[in-house]
């Protein structure tokens, strides 16, 4: 029994002895240095320490498993791999990698080796490459060079290939891996020697992306190449910038991965960001269809899939996602049915048998509406109108609003389709909706603000001949040129140049 009680201790005390991170740095003044850690591409503050006599030493137990880094003033840090055992690493400033030496910790001695050689060949390469760019095919020197650079290329791969091999339990060995492209091989060709599918190995290299990539470790999101993986595959270099492609390939690969891990965390949430950040026309088709499908929804227990996120934060980020689901590209947003100044005739946009429809969203009291909406007048008078595009124009018309609205028509001469909710429909529906609901509108269009999300004016929608949205948020020069492509008629004089300020206001 005390054997046992011996050997339990002694196996406790090693354990939590290994989880000591301790660093021996050379010219460095006492200070106080960070431990930062990686969550895809960013740093993120894991711990702070004082080195005194260039001695300072931080508790691994605290830490998942990835690089890490020490961090001293002026942003000058250097990188270590840890993974649940003790680290010892002897250095010297200002030269950190230079220096180093690794006095404990398998997992650094094989890293530090590989930093040491890859680093060398890579500026070697990189040299050769640049010198080869400056040739011709024919000349013998390019030849030569690209012999070299070939040369170059197995000897790195053959020692990651090593490295791999003799390593196959380390973390490193992983992050290795993770870091190398997969083989390709070479195209099928048919009885003549021709290739078959011209885009095979393009095809390949997108189907097989992840093969060098153990998506089932979450210890590998705690690296940055996890970050420039993800970043590559979602690139224009791996497919194309439609937000229809993007939200094929997420959905494929966010639904492989384990709902439960730090790795779905990640590319769930980089995804989702990224795209809700976008400034291209569309993407945000990405953004709320991904937050609708991995946010907004139940899963087997009746739990939001985004684990990471406060009740407070998903209620705030899916308040508006059901209005805003109905009003992303392809999709044919609901019907508006509304009357016109007489104030006696209801008009729907879904009506109209135009081959494209401007939906048109607008206040008579905004200032940038009085300057685009005679604008779009022109473009109707002058373009839309003889070649079949009908603007179907949403005004607000309630209160004071009412009159203004309809002088605001008057006085511009405004020939296209003009609705809203007028003040006396406004009075009338505020006591009973019913007696409009459904015999001449619905509930939607009575609610247009709240329906189309319209928080500011003037607001833009392209409708196609189904209804459909094909572009939105555009601004008058946007529109005219992209109504000109859309009918061949791209060589047609321009009414409205481009105008950068009213292109980022509609934004």
């Amino acid at each position: 029994m005390k054997s046992i009680l011996i050997l339990t201790f002694a196996l406790i005390a090693s354990f939590s002895f290994g989880q000591k991170l301790k660093f021996k740095v050379a010219n460095q003044k006492d200070t106080t240095v960070f431990l930062v850690k990686y969550f895809g591409q960013k740093l993120y503050y894991a711990d702070t320490a004082e080195i005194k006599g260039g001695y300072v030493e931080f508790d691994g137990k605290k830490q998942q498993p990835g690089i890490l880094g020490v961090l001293f003033p002026g942003q000058k840090f250097f990188e270590f791999v840890y993974n649940n055992e003790e680290v010892q690493i002897e250095t010297s400033a200002p030269d950190f990698v230079g220096t180093m030496k690794v006095k404990k910790s398998e997992e650094n001695r094989v890293f530090l080796d590989y930093i040491k050689f890859i680093g060398p060949k890579k500026t070697e390469t990189t040299s050769l490459i640049e010198q080869r760019s400056k040739l011709k095919s024919d000349d013998p020197k390019y030849k030569e060079l690209t012999t070299k650079i070939d040369a170059l290329n197995k000897e790195v791969i053959d020692y990651q290939n090593n490295l791999m091999a003799t390593n196959k339990t380390l973390l490193v060995s992983k992050v290795v891996k993770m870091s190398m492209d997969i083989d390709i091989p070479e195209a099928p060709v048919d009885a003549k020697g021709n290739i078959i599918d011209s885009n095979f190995k393009f095809n390949y290299f997108r189907a097989h992306f992840w093969d060098n990539i153990d998506l089932k470790d979450d210890r590998l999101v705690n690296t940055p190449i996890f970050h420039n993986k993800l970043e590559y595959y979602f690139g224009k270099n791996m497919m194309v910038q439609h937000w229809d492609t993007i939200l094929y390939h997420s959905f494929k690969f966010c639904d492989a991965l384990n709902p439960k891990s730090k790795t779905f965390e990640y590319c769930v949430s980089w995804i989702t960001s990224t795209y809700g950040k976008s400034k291209i026309m569309g993407m945000d088709k990405v953004y709320i269809l991904m937050a609708d499908r991995y946010y907004c929804s139940k899963n087997a227990e009746g739990k939001s899939p985004a684990f990471w996120m406060t009740e407070e934060k998903l209620k705030e980020l899916c308040e508006k996602i059901p209005v805003q689901r109905n009003l992303v590209m392809g999709v044919e947003p609901p019907n508006i049915i509304l009357r016109d100044t007489t104030d006696t005739k209801w008009i729907g946009f879904k009506s109209l048998k135009s081959e494209y429809t401007i939906l048109y969203f607008w206040d008579p009291e905004c200032g940038h509406c009085k300057k685009t909406t005679p604008k779009l007048q022109t473009l109707y008078d002058q373009k839309f109108k003889d070649r079949n595009i009908e603007i179907f124009a949403v005004g607000k018309a309630t209160g004071e609003d009412f009159e203004k609205w309809k002088k605001f028509i008057r006085d511009n001469k405004l020939t296209f389709i003009n609705v809203g909710v007028t003040d006396p429909l406004f009075k009338a529906a505020m006591e009973d909706a019913r007696q409009f609901v459904p015999k001449y509108t619905t509930i939607e269009s009575l609610n247009y603000q709240t329906t189309y999300d319209i928080f500011s004016t003037p607001r833009v929608f392209v409708l196609d001949k189904d209804k459909k949205i094909i572009a939105k948020s555009i601004s008058i020069s946007q529109l005219e040129d992209l109504m000109d492509r859309l009918q061949g008629k791209e060589n047609l004089p321009k009414l409205f140049p481009p105008d950068p300020e009213e292109d980022e206001q509609m934004h």
